[in-house]
């Protein structure tokens, strides 16, 4: 399978103010993207997870050859950005959380028109594309009022519609759920499964702050902070370095000591009244069974148990060493 993304030491410097005489000292010179060496493959939901000011939206500018870079190099399907802008970009289409887009003199449906045929939809596919997302994000209603007279989720719910009407071979979405409410977000991820599942050779870039949104709808996801990769991989996988034992939660009827089942790392008593919990990491996740069946074979009985599994949330901390900047919401 190919790469639809790939960047090699990727490097974005904005240099820092001129010294003048009120400033002899000038400004420091920022590195927004440093060193990024990523592949993405065809047909793959790539995430980037990080705070504000990580370098998201600037790799991304990069990658729709919208800013270039200071050193290193990205391809989109195998065409340089920096030397091939012009073959990429009926390739591609970008969905920015929170931008303002459209005309205001123009209604919702004569908006997504326009842009389709800047991209050389025909008609019969725009009215097909328009009429179908317009359903997914609930503006159906509001297709003949003009932009000027939409409340700012509904501007975000359009902006997310032009997105998908120019049916590009990859799309970047930076954090295309911002200010949305909870319904309207969860209608818009199963949207971009389902967009996803009907061709299998596109490709999207997610940017988000939402560690559920990332979870949910990641292949991979790479978390950045300060302009550089510090992990890359499954949420599952990155969850699982965070843990290096398989943790269940028991509540049986009476006091046991687990420590000594095959397979059980350490047991740790949480408290121990009326009925007992206890904490157990095992070496490997199939050795639940061996604790089932000591607790059966010693007439303890089981009251409950559950697994106990890191979050994304947990992993981001580990290896950032601190949470989002924002306050993330339960979408």
């Amino acid at each position: 399978m190919q790469d639809s993304i790939r960047t090699e030491n990727l490097t974005r410097t904005f240099r820092g103010k001129k010294k003048t005489k009120k400033n002899p000292e000038g400004g420091k010179d920022f590195i927004a993207v440093n060193n990024v060496s990523l592949s993405i493959r065809e047909g793959e939901l790539f995430g980037l997870l990080g705070p504000n000011g990580a370098g998201k939206t600037t790799l991304i500018k990069i990658l729709t050859t919208l800013l270039a870079p200071t050193s290193g190099r990205a391809w989109i399907d195998g065409h340089d950005v920096v030397t091939e802008p012009q073959a990429i970009r009926p390739k591609i289409n970008l969905v920015s959380g929170g931008e303002s887009c459209g005309y205001g003199v123009l209604n919702v449906r004569e908006n997504l028109w326009l842009f389709s045929q800047i991209y050389g939809v025909s008609n019969s596919d725009a009215k097909e594309r328009i009429d179908r997302i317009l359903e997914v994000v609930g503006l159906a209603d509001k297709a003949s009022t003009r932009i000027s007279h939409l409340s700012t989720g509904q501007r975000q719910k359009m902006n997310f519609c032009r997105g998908f009407i120019t049916d590009p071979k990859i799309l970047f979405l930076d954090e295309p759920t911002l200010g949305l409410d909870v319904n309207a977000a969860r209608s818009i991820r199963s949207f971009v499964k389902e967009w996803l599942r009907e061709k299998p050779d596109r490709t999207m870039l997610l940017t988000t702050h939402y560690m559920s949104e990332a979870d949910e709808l990641c292949d991979r996801l790479a978390i950045i902070e300060r302009g550089q990769v510090l992990a890359c991989d499954t949420p599952a996988a990155l969850k699982k370095k965070v843990q290096e034992y398989t943790q269940f939660s028991l509540t049986v009827s009476s006091a046991v000591d687990l420590s000594k089942v095959p397979g059980v790392h350490k047991a740790t008593t949480i408290s121990k009244e009326e009925l007992t919990e206890i904490k157990v990491s095992l070496l490997d996740e199939s050795a639940i069974g061996n604790v089932v069946k000591y607790l059966v074979e010693t007439g303890g009985k089981i009251v409950s148990l559950k697994k106990d599994e890191p979050t994304l949330e947990d992993a981001f901390i580990e290896l950032v060493g601190h949470g989002l900047d924002d306050k993330e919401a339960s979408l």
